[in-house]
């Protein structure tokens, strides 16, 4: 069970992380941020950008034809089990 300290000590965190004394940032300034953010990001090279493309699709491919074959395998469990042989 948490102890009533330790949940006070993380609500003033986040009480600190919030606090902005109720000033607000410019459309202007947050842009300016934003740019200067984006200029951190170090940004894939063309051969990186396909290479992860091409190991996401055949994950893609791959967990598509497992699924595939999961519908499959269950779906002609479930027909043999309920269909049963009706010409009695």
């Amino acid at each position: 069970m948490a102890d009533v300290s330790d949940s006070s000590a993380v609500h003033e965190s986040r009480e600190d992380s919030r606090r902005d004394d109720g000033k607000r940032t410019s459309p202007a300034t947050f842009y300016r941020q934003v740019v200067a953010e984006l200029r951190k990001v170090v940004w894939p090279t063309q051969e990186q950008l396909v290479t992860y493309f091409l190991v996401v699709m055949v994950f893609v491919l791959v967990m598509m034809a497992f699924v595939a074959a999961l519908d499959l395998a269950f779906g002609k469990f479930a027909f043999a089990l309920f269909a049963g042989n009706s010409s009695q």
